[in-house]
């Protein structure tokens, strides 16, 4: 199969399972051709079967912004035709499954049956759809795609709700690869981080108001009072400069490392006690699946896709929103003692395996099949 990928290439979610799902099918021999405005930050070109090719985001002296969806439509239609793709499948529905449906008509005009698949993974749908602005070209290209998937039930709900959807929506859950989670972890590194034996909590995201980092931090500074611990923040963005400022208020500023930005999560991940995850949505909550992977339990809000993905009580603990001190009272249950957070461990560790890219890939594997 020839096979085009369009994604984001940033450190999101959606761009890394788009990643990992080309790189699979180019190990089964499969020709698979990336088209963003930059290179995966996840991807190799320098892999067997792995070819990127990059949309021109040049400025136009008659536009105030660069029109993306017109030079991706444009670059879909080059790659089609030279590398006689035999479909596309396309993550997120705006800008790209937008781009997708006009590069359709264009190749269609050329003789050429361009078929692409859709996969909805969040905001999307619980962002965009929201907007009047989007709502009737996200519904139009949800319908026109040959396929749509979303990453969990409760994403399929959200659209069938916020949508007039007449097309079927297959559900495919988010995946991870376990073995980039294995032997990750280092001691040395770990007496670094907690030269005194404290406990380790950690969280990763962009840093936006929707994941709530306050929580994190007010969570982490109601456990630190029973518990001496350290606090992992990992990842960047607009509420940085605000979580310093909290830190600093409540007093646990050297308790608690800013890490910025890393592509090393599984070695940060491996030597932690406890995720956090206070999210306002999650779709899904791939990194979550990716804490539990390295054996982590998770502490989160009920919203979204996440009670899909941890089990309360056994690979962690699930609240509502906003639940500062029930997060912060569970949080303590996990670090009780050490048979406590060996449990939750393992049983994090043995759930995520049934989200492992072998036990997924068999699922686009007959999608794939049936387009070609």
């Amino acid at each position: 199969m020839k096979i085009g990928v369009v994604c984001y290439p940033t450190y999101g979610g959606s761009g890394i399972v788009a990643t990992e799902l080309g790189k699979a099918f180019a190990d089964l021999g499969n020709e698979v051709h990336f088209i963003s405005y930059r290179q995966p930050v996840r991807l190799d070109v320098f892999c067997k079967n792995i070819f990127f090719h990059e949309v021109d985001v040049s400025d136009y002296p008659l536009f105030e912004h660069t029109p993306y969806e017109l030079t991706l439509t444009s670059k879909l239609v080059d790659v089609a035709i030279h590398e006689k793709l035999d479909f596309l499948h396309v993550h997120y529905a705006i800008p790209h499954a937008s781009a997708a449906y006009s590069a359709k008509q264009i190749l269609k005009s050329k003789g050429i049956d361009l078929p692409f698949i859709t996969t909805l993974h969040g905001t999307d749908i619980t962002l965009l759809g929201n907007n009047q602005s989007f709502k009737s070209v996200i519904e139009f290209v949800i319908n026109h795609s040959d396929v749509v998937t979303a990453v969990s039930n409760s994403l399929k709900q959200d659209t069938l709700d916020n949508f007039s959807i007449s097309n079927e929506i297959k559900v495919i859950p988010n995946f991870i690869d376990s073995n980039l989670y294995v032997n990750k972890f280092d001691e040395s590194f770990k007496n670094y981080i907690s030269p005194n034996n404290e406990r380790i909590l950690i969280h990763v995201s962009n840093f936006r108001k929707v994941k709530r980092v306050d929580d994190v931090i007010k969570v982490f500074s109601l456990v630190n009072k029973h518990v001496k611990s350290n606090l992992l923040l990992v990842g960047d963005g607009p509420e940085r400069v605000k979580m310093e400022a909290l830190c600093r208020a409540l007093k646990i500023e050297d308790s608690v490392k800013f890490l910025g930005k890393t592509k090393d999560i599984q070695t940060l991940m491996s030597v932690s006690d406890v995720f956090l995850l206070p999210s306002e949505k999650e779709s899904f909550g791939l990194v979550a699946l990716e804490a539990m992977a390295a054996g982590v339990p998770v502490i989160s809000s009920n919203v979204g896709g996440l009670p899909e993905v941890i089990i309360h009580s056994k690979t962690g603990f699930l609240s509502k929103l906003g639940d500062i001190e029930e997060m912060a009272k569970n949080t303590l249950n996990i670090l009780e003692n050490d048979q406590s957070i060996a449990t939750f461990s393992k049983n994090a560790l043995n759930h995520s395996k049934k989200f492992d890219i072998n036990q997924i890939l068999p699922l686009y594997k007959e999608i794939y099949n049936s387009l070609v």
